[in-house]
């Protein structure tokens, strides 16, 4: 009811000049005169009319507009909200690009909570951006937020996923449920610091240790949630160990895929490295660093939604798991020897 008075009052004053300019035509007699004096007299009244009309109808646009971008932004903080800056002892720091002007979310999701069985995070990517790829957004987050604290191996908090999509995309989109998909990396990072991953077609994150920076390959990725079901048995990959100090980069495709106004690719890479450098690692410092570098290379306007998201180990702790060394000393990651693997 609100919304219609709201309406009706916003008509009534082109109204109100639209009933003027009418008058004026059949009332008036100068405007009955057909000399060119007269006519240039009708003509100004009618300009002024319709530039009063476009100027009230730009400024109704306008603040619903404003409106819209409020709803948004409280949608993105009840669905998007951004992490703690501490989840169980790690400095945590994400943040998120859309490729949408003006829009406040788009189609990338991040995640992190503090559980029992350690700190576990998703970054994913909805095929798609903007307001159409919120309603998967919505479906794989409120899954992940709770089949992480409920389920004790990674490979069931990813099945409970992939069941939830598959529900929102039966009942939701049907027409389009065979060209729906999200990529999606899943790690837990545990008391000691190991850290564990499950990969669906995402590219895999960035280490940043005393040794360097380098980004993790240790296996080949399943294929993205939706595309194919997922195999009998899932198999976790060990990232190494994080150790005190150490952080863990995560992304999704748009950073990397990013092209300035010359289609030059955003050297995602490099920049990483360099801010991976610095000590003390700081997850607020290596985010704002990234974003910056990303804004500066696409002008504010990048082509895809861009999801970042930086975990830095703040723990207090000598230890890395048993036969593992000691705190400081760097574990083999992709390049140097072969990671784990776990059922």
């Amino acid at each position: 009811m609100i919304r219609i008075k709201g309406r009706v009052r916003s008509l009534g004053l082109p109204t109100v000049w639209g009933a003027a300019a009418v008058t004026y035509k059949l009332a008036c007699p100068l405007a009955q005169e057909t000399h060119l004096e007269a006519r240039l007299v009708t003509s100004a009244v009618f300009f002024a009319v319709g530039t009063g009309l476009i100027l009230h109808v730009r400024q109704s646009l306008t603040r619903e507009l404003r409106q819209l971008r409020r709803v948004a932004g409280a949608a993105q903080d009840a669905l998007l909200r951004p992490p703690p800056s501490n989840v169980g002892g790690l400095d945590v720091a994400a943040a998120q690009l859309s490729a949408e002007r003006g829009a406040a979310i788009g189609g990338d999701l991040y995640e992190v909570v503090a559980t029992e069985y350690g700190v576990r995070a998703v970054m994913g990517d909805v095929r798609g951006h903007g307001i159409g790829a919120l309603g998967t957004v919505a479906a794989v987050l409120g899954c992940f937020r709770e089949a992480a604290h409920d389920e004790k191996e990674l490979g069931a908090v990813l099945r409970r996923l992939e069941r939830a999509l598959d529900r929102h995309l039966r009942q939701g989109h049907q027409a389009s449920a065979a060209e729906e998909f999200v990529t999606l990396l899943l790690v837990e990072i545990r008391s000691d610091g190991e850290m564990l991953a499950l990969n669906c077609g995402h590219p895999w994150p960035f280490r940043m240790g005393p040794s360097g920076v380098r980004q993790l390959a240790p296996a080949d990725p399943y294929p993205p949630l939706g595309l194919f079901p997922l195999p009998a048995e899932l198999t976790t990959v060990g990232l190494g160990f994080l150790g005190p100090g150490d952080a863990l980069f995560l992304f999704t495709d748009g950073a990397q895929d990013a092209r300035d106004a010359r289609g030059r690719f955003f050297p995602l890479s490099s920049v990483v490295t360099s801010l991976g450098q610095a000590e003390p690692r700081s997850a607020q410092a290596v985010l704002r660093g990234v974003l910056a570098a990303l804004r500066n290379h696409t002008r504010d306007a990048p082509s895809d939604d861009i999801a970042l998201m930086v975990v830095t180990n703040s723990r207090d702790t000598s230890r890395r798991g048993a036969g593992n060394g000691a705190a400081g000393q760097e574990t083999p990651a992709a390049g140097n020897a072969p990671l784990t693997q776990r059922r």
